[in-house]
């Protein structure tokens, strides 16, 4: 997708520094882990304050700006500043961090971009755990088959529509690749026709 932009999960890089944190040293201020755990842990607090009082994609937008790109700013700068020569897990979280450097501030340029890829995570969760079922799928086929079903589902849910009326919807009408983009694009889940039909 050309015009796509990477955003990082910072609840990847919060954990990195919390697995960083010796253990009886949760409470030490002064040790760095803790530093960076608390530096990843403002934004999802903040993340948190927005969703509790209901704001707009392009409230959070706003706010976002003003509260928490300067903490990202000071966490490189901070980040900056640290080389240990001691501690693999330490080592890790400021390298991992590092890696992230480009992406980090890519989810500031749009209200509706998620800090952490939770979601996706949690929304595909039930694929992971189910994973003796997929057995089945016994040929490159059979998976590639699988893959799409459970993403036109899991797209279904993301729209808020009902899985199964969406299936029944797409098999219906059976939209192909001999079809215009526009027409294809009536049964995209987003669409007015899918949402009409398969909520």
């Amino acid at each position: 997708v050309p015009e796509a932009q990477r955003c990082c999960c910072w609840a990847h890089i919060r954990r990195y520094w919390l697995r960083a944190i010796p253990k009886g040293h949760e409470k030490d201020y002064t040790h760095p882990a803790v530093q960076g755990f608390l530096y990843c842990n403002k934004l999802f607090e903040y993340e948190r304050s927005y969703r509790e009082k209901g704001l707009s994609p392009k409230q959070i937008y706003n706010r976002r700006l003003k509260d928490q790109k300067p903490v990202i700013e000071a966490f490189l700068s901070w980040l900056d500043q640290l080389h240990p020569e001691s501690g693999d897990r330490l080592i890790k979280a400021i390298n991992y961090s590092n890696g992230c450097r480009p992406f980090m501030m890519n989810y500031l340029k749009d209200g509706a971009c998620s800090l952490s890829n939770n979601l996706s995570e949690n929304s595909i969760r039930p694929l992971v755990v189910g994973r003796k079922n997929w057995l089945f799928c016994d040929t490159p086929a059979g998976a590639d088959a699988s893959m799409k079903i459970y993403s036109m589902i899991e797209t279904a849910k993301a729209n808020e529509l009902d899985p199964l009326k969406y299936l029944s919807f797409l098999l219906e009408h059976r939209p192909g690749a001999e079809m215009s983009d526009e027409e294809l694009e009536q049964f995209a889940p987003w669409s007015k026709l899918a949402q009409e039909t398969c909520k």
